[in-house]
């Protein structure tokens, strides 16, 4: 039988926008276990890059390219598109799969049919910067609820999987959405209908940050986007934190920063930093 004709077990969908260097990493840990899966996988590259591009290509991944960019759920509809799995897995591609991660994935699904979405625990890994003070995890995306399988609020769009079924129920993820939160929306939707969530504790991975991008210059740079993208979805959400509650959170921050002597407590207080900005903002708008 042809290949190419044979619906793969799952669709393994990566957007990205300009992060050659991360994409090798996660293709290089997610590319073997598809192919001993029958799955496919699919780089979705959110606006023209030659370098991400060459990567997919020499992985063996196949490639969808968005004339411009378009933002994370534009490139994850456009990955629903192209896939032709059942079971539709989304990563994001500053992750590394550790084996068997795919595994759990499909076994967990065929374990709890009645479940169309499923999530694995989220890990952070510095690969090198500054040291915390054990007080508060790295400031990076994790997700942990324990270790045995069970249904969940939510999980995040780094290390989730849905079946096709809930996309042509409930339509695709919210187009006009593109940062912290973005896949909450369609989240809700799903759960308001009546769906339940499954986490699958053996479907983990690594959320990697490079020697380079673990440095606390580029930690906190990245933190005060995330405050500012995170204000915008709680006032999207309906519940943003009061000025003084963000007031408070920074002086928290600092705190922590000078009583414990912890790296981590600037890059806290760069993202609160971030929130105050945008509650200022939205409040002159």
């Amino acid at each position: 039988m042809n290949e190419k004709l044979e619906k793969p077990s799952a669709s393994v969908v990566i957007p990205t926008s300009g992060s050659a260097g991360y994409l090798d990493v996660t293709l290089a840990s997610v590319m073997p276990q598809a192919r001993r899966a029958g799955a496919e996988v699919i780089v979705v590259l959110d606006g023209p890059d030659a370098s991400s591009e060459a990567v997919a290509e020499r992985h063996g991944a196949r490639l969808a390219v968005l004339p411009g960019h378009r933002g994370l759920n534009r490139a994850r509809n456009a990955g629903i598109r192209q896939a032709r799995g059942e079971l539709i897995a989304f990563i994001d591609d500053d992750v590394e799969a550790p084996a068997g991660w795919l595994d759990a994935l499909l076994q967990g699904a065929a374990s709890a049919p009645e479940r169309e979405v499923f999530g694995g625990p989220i890990r952070a890994r510095l690969e090198g910067g500054p040291r915390g003070c054990g007080r508060e995890p790295p400031p990076i995306t994790t997700l942990d609820f324990g270790p045995e399988d069970r249904d969940v609020p939510h999980v995040w769009g780094a290390n989730m999987m849905i079946r096709r079924s809930a996309f042509e129920r409930l339509g695709e993820f919210d187009a006009a959405l593109s940062g912290r939160g973005d896949e909450e929306e369609w989240l809700m939707r799903y759960l308001a209908a009546g769906g339940r969530i499954r986490y699958l504790a053996r479907a983990g991975l690594a959320h990697r940050r490079s020697a380079r991008d673990a440095r606390l210059p580029a930690l906190t740079r990245a933190a005060y986007r995330q405050g500012r993208e995170s204000r915008r979805h709680d006032a999207r959400m309906g519940k943003p934190r009061p000025v003084r509650a963000e007031l408070r959170v920074l002086a928290g921050c600092a705190w922590h920063t000078v009583a414990r002597r912890c790296a981590f407590g600037i890059v806290m207080g760069a993202r609160a930093a971030g929130g105050l900005r945008e509650a200022i903002a939205q409040g002159r708008r």
